[in-house]
């Protein structure tokens, strides 16, 4: 079987190191120019916030957390982004 590609282009690109208390944030443009590089607060609130300017086009991806002590309920909302 041949493997398929994801091959779509986005404007930005966030990478999430989430904790229980804190997250940390990289955006990158589709250039590779850092466009932000934050330590926010593991809310809901505080994520759509600091991404607000970049949701237009934003892929978000996120450390594998198993076992990790995170809230569901931000884990879940990342998917409405």
């Amino acid at each position: 079987l041949a493997m398929r590609f994801y091959r779509k282009q986005h404007a930005y690109y966030c990478g999430i190191d989430l904790h229980k208390k804190t997250m940390y944030l990289c955006i990158i443009d589709d250039h590779g120019e850092i466009v932000l590089h934050k330590n926010i607060r593991t809310r809901r609130a505080d994520f759509m916030r600091a991404v607000a300017p970049y949701r237009e086009g934003l892929v978000v991806g996120c450390e594998c957390m198993f076992g990790a002590d995170v809230p569901s309920a931000m884990v879940l909302d990342c998917r409405s982004v």
